[in-house]
């Protein structure tokens, strides 16, 4: 479904079972794949590549460069950069840097995302933060600048350390009692 309100410009690839609603613009060449809801007022820039069952909420703005894997939640008013020195007279293609949000990842409403990095998978992005460097798969960050606070399971709930061996620290959920293997060396940069 294409609300009418919404503009699609030419050489667009709409998945099966996606909605568009009103006021969105999808430039040339970009893709959705099936599945997706792009709420009302999202910018698609020409090029982006949005995988299958992702959920885009409203005023969201997805920027040349960028690649978001299936399953992906972005909250609303989320701002993605493509951009590290932005001019108004320079601008060429050679200056968009690439960001890549990886499969099952969510992103907070009101969040800005930092160009040049990689939002790991399942990992969660607390309301209002800016990224500005990787998230680690399962990473639970937020803040400005967004800093590692935990680890998160798939079913959303934070896990919780189990055990400390020499490579790694597991963590299980209190909710689904799914365990994790998280890198110690990551688990020593959580910030509460």
């Amino acid at each position: 479904m294409i609300h009418e309100s919404a503009y699609v410009e030419d050489n667009v690839k709409i998945g099966k079972g996606t909605n568009i609603w009103h006021f969105v613009h999808v430039r040339k060449n970009a893709e959705i794949g099936k599945n997706c809801n792009i709420g009302k007022g999202v910018y698609i820039d020409t090029k982006v590549k949005i995988g299958n069952n992702c959920k885009i909420q409203n005023f969201s703005t997805l920027y040349h460069g960028l690649t978001v894997e299936d399953d992906v939640f972005i909250g609303p008013h989320v701002c993605f950069t493509n951009d590290l020195l932005p001019r108004s007279n320079i601008w060429n293609s050679d200056k968009i840097v690439k960001t890549v949000v990886k499969i099952g990842a969510s992103i907070g409403a009101n969040s800005t995302i930092i160009c040049g990095i990689t939002i790991g998978e399942n990992s969660m992005i607390g309301a209002g933060s800016v990224v500005t460097k990787d998230v680690p798969k399962n990473a639970l960050v937020f803040g400005n600048p967004a800093k590692l606070r935990g680890f998160v399971c798939t079913c959303g709930n934070q896990i919780s350390k189990k055990a400390v061996e020499k490579k790694y620290v597991l963590c299980v959920c209190p909710k689904c009692k799914k365990e994790y293997k998280i890198d110690s060396q990551i688990y020593r940069e959580v910030k509460i």
